[in-house]
Order: structure tokens, then sequence, then C-alpha cells
């Protein structure tokens, strides 16, 4: 049988002609990603007796899990990140105030076709959208990696999922990969890799890429990928490094296929307190809402601003919800300052912050009170996500759903 995209790129990076499903290979690294978790790993590196990293161009750090710092504990963490990166002479940091890690990593052109990206972070995934294996990793393993510049890793099974057709108006990237955890679960793509097919993808941005392939991390999954075409290839037109994109055999074998019509996907919703709890936005019962999050690396980017400006444009945010905006990077917030998105988004009453992670994983920048319920745009809902366990609720929408239920209140489908 032939090989799949994952099973390649593995290969190459391994050294080998081929690998088969199950097989132990250790693949070397293009990039390691990491952000504020950084301090933790340098302490373990420090721990494993290393005195210097394997290759100081190949780690990337971005801060942005807590920017600002809020409290003086996360400075500190900060802190000892910038002396390791001095010390060590790591070519690639990006500063608080950049964004968030996923983002600036493609904006600055590090995820590449048919390389091996390693990241201390779970939705490293996203950088498949770009033709090579994004594989989240644990902290320890970042340390030895940092060291080595490689880990081993178990060859995994590939899902192959195909999308056909064209979207409706008010539905999104976000309402496809929702309703294909809807289909496949939360435990769907468990150590699986997801490869991305079909004339529906042919036709999506690269920004719609990442947002799929950034869910996939929701289902369990070890990688999902969009194998590198002309989007992508164009996309990459001013990288410095070279390019070699992987693809496919047509004998590819896959643990199994799924096949959507897109075209038949409406507003979709996931519901308290599972990914996978998923309904069309129409079939919910009134929901009263407190906060709206729009952003993370899901979903926080240049297409995402547009869509709720143009929603919010001459409208105004309801009284009692709070609208929270935080772009992707700060090249994402420049650019919709130069489109008039972000006069629009504030002057509908949508409350501006600075680039990064912001209330998505529940440290800063607008957690929950206890029993309030909140919409975003973000990837995870389980209880406590955005910071509070008592009692509180997060449905998970397109920034379309999200925008909209901010100006209505109540969770409803965009008009």
């Amino acid at each position: 049988m032939g090989q799949t995209v994952i099973q390649k790129i593995l290969a190459r990076a391994s050294g080998k002609d081929k690998v088969q499903i199950g097989e132990i290979v250790f693949p070397k690294a293009h990039r390691v990603l990491s952000h504020d978790n950084s301090a933790s790993i340098s302490q373990t590196f420090k721990k494993m007796g290393a005195q210097r990293v394997w290759n100081p161009e190949r780690i990337f750090i971005a801060l942005d899990h807590a920017v600002p710092p809020p409290d003086s504990e996360k400075a500190k963490g900060h802190s000892i990140i910038r002396k390791f990166v001095k010390d060590q002479g790591i070519k690639y940091f990006y500063e608080g105030g950049n964004g968030i890690c996923h983002q600036v990593f493609v904006e600055h052109l590090h995820a590449l076709p048919g390389t091996v990206i390693y990241g201390s972070d779970s939705h490293t995934t996203t950088h498949g959208a770009l033709g090579g294996v994004g594989i989240p990793i644990g902290r320890t393993e970042a340390a030895s990696i940092w060291a080595l510049g490689k880990t081993w890793l178990k060859v995994p099974d590939t899902v192959k999922i195909s999308l056909y057709g064209t979207l409706r108006k008010d539905v999104f990237a976000k309402d496809v990969i929702l309703a294909i955890i809807r289909k496949l679960t939360a435990e769907g793509l468990s150590y699986k890799a997801a490869e991305f097919h079909g004339d529906y993808i042919t036709k999506t941005s690269i920004s719609e890429r990442m947002t799929l392939c950034n869910m996939t991390a929701e289902m369990g999954a070890k990688a999902g990928i969009v194998p590198a075409d002309t989007e992508c290839l164009q996309f990459l037109k001013n990288s410095n490094e070279q390019i070699k994109p992987v693809f496919p055999d047509d004998d590819a074998e896959y643990s199994h296929e799924v096949e959507f019509d897109c075209s038949e996907i409406v507003p979709q919703l996931a519901c308290p307190h599972k990914v996978d709890n998923v309904c069309d936005v129409s079939e919910l019962p009134e929901t009263r809402i407190n906060v709206a999050l729009l952003g993370t690396c899901t979903n926080g980017r240049l297409d995402d601003l547009a869509v709720a400006a143009k929603i919010l444009n001459g409208k105004h945010v309801s009284e009692g919800v709070r609208l929270l905006v935080y772009p992707a990077s700060q090249k994402v917030l420049e650019a919709a300052l130069d489109t008039g998105y972000i006069k629009t988004i504030v002057k509908a009453g949508g409350q501006l912050n600075v680039p990064a992670c912001g209330p998505c994983l529940g440290a800063y920048g607008g957690v929950l009170a206890p029993g309030e319920k909140a919409i975003s745009s973000a990837n995870r809902n389980f209880k406590g996500r955005m910071g509070c366990k008592e009692d509180t609720e997060i449905f998970l929408a397109s920034p379309a759903t999200v925008v909209a239920s901010a100006v209505a209140g109540e969770i409803v489908p965009p008009m």
C-alpha cells in the first residue's frame, strides 16, 4: 500500500524511505514551538543536565498566554524566558504583544510543507494548514528536543476527511469543523492524523485551513493536515527556505474515510461542557449571554474581524453583554485598524485587547463570574476553561454567530 502525508513526512524527517503504521520513529524537528510555558521548560532543560540548545535557529518562543502578565509570578516567568533566550542565542523570540504563538508562527513563515513542527501547546495541530505536520508535545518532551533536536513517535493511522460543496453565506470554516466534530466525536481522532481533501478545501484560505487543523486537536488528533497546493505555495512565496511539498500516494491506506457535503451545513454550536455536544444554532432554546469572546488562535484573524465589523456596522452590543475582542496578532490588529474594522467594532461596544490568548485559557483578561454564560470563537468549552468552575457555561461558535449573539443579547444564528 502507498503512504499517507504524515507517513511520508515522518519518513523524511527520520531518514527513512518509508514508515509503517505503528512503527516507532525519531523524526528531527524543523521547529520547536513554545510560549509562556518556556519558563518551566527551561528549568527542566537544566535539570536534565543540558547546557546548550541543539540549534538556536530552530527554536521558536512567543509570549502570549499571559500578556501583559496579570501578576508577579507570571511576570517572573517572562523574565526567566527572556534571560534564557539571551543566554542561548535563540533567534526566533517574539515578545508579548506580537500575538498568539500559532498565528505569529504562520505569519513569519515558519510553518512549511513537508516539515515536522513540535509544539508544547495542544493546538500545534494548526500548522498542518501549510502542508506540514504540527505535533503537540509535553513540556518535558520540549526540553529534550531543545537538547537533542528530535524525539520518538509512533506513526499514526490517518483518517481521510473529504469536504465538498459551497458554504451558505452565513456558514464558515468554524461551522464546518464543528459539524465534523459532531459526527466524529471528541475521541474520533485519538492518536490519528486527519488529512483534509475535496473541492471545498481547494477554495479555502490559509486562515480557514488553520481553523480546521486547529480544532482537530479537540478530537484527539496527533496532526491535522491540508496537503500543500497553489494557495499554500502562494502564501509562502517569500519564504527563504526550500519548500518540498508532500502528497499522499493514490493508494495510500487510511484507517477510514468520511465525506461531508458542506452546502448542507448550517451554523453550528458546541454546547456546554463538551466540544462534541454540537447542535444547529437554530435548535437552541432562548439562551441569554453575559460574555462574547472574539479571537484566539482558532478565530482571531483578519477575516474573522471583517465578519464581525460587517455585522456590527450600525449596530451596538446588547446591554449587559461584554464583547471581548482579542486579535490573534499585532499584524492582524494593524491590518484591522487600516481597514476600519477595529473602529467599527469598538464604536459598536466591543472591548479591544492586546493581541494574545486572553480569557480563552481562563488566566486573565475577561474570565467569567459564577453563573455567567459565554459564547466564544475559541476551541474549548469544558467547565472552568474561562476561569470559573462555578455554574458557568461556554458555547463555541463561528465569529459571525458570536457577534450576532452579542448584538441580540442571546445566542442566535447570524443573519
